[in-house]
């Protein structure tokens, strides 16, 4: 079984049909959830859930960056953060 690194960044992938729109760390991501919106934050406890559409925030370091997604799937595991959005 895998230790988690709990000193090592969170890593962040968005992923749609057509291509990645984001693949790096990130210190914060801000989701549309179905039953509003939450946040991940560096190690976060393992989940999977559906996503509505809107925003994502994505923070690292002082700055903030928005991603449109049409809804999707988000897993969270091992301090990687993965989207599949539509």
């Amino acid at each position: 079984m895998q230790k988690a690194n709990h000193n090592r960044d969170m890593n962040l992938e968005i992923i749609t049909p057509d291509k990645t729109i984001y693949k790096g760390e990130a210190d914060l991501v801000q989701l549309p959830g179905i039953d509003g919106s939450f946040e991940i934050l560096n190690n976060h406890a393992p989940l999977i859930s559906a996503l509505v559409k809107g925003k994502v925030k994505v923070k690292k370091g002082g700055a903030e960056e928005f991603y449109e997604i049409d809804g999707g799937v988000i897993e969270v595991l091992d301090n990687k953060v993965l989207i599949l959005a539509g």
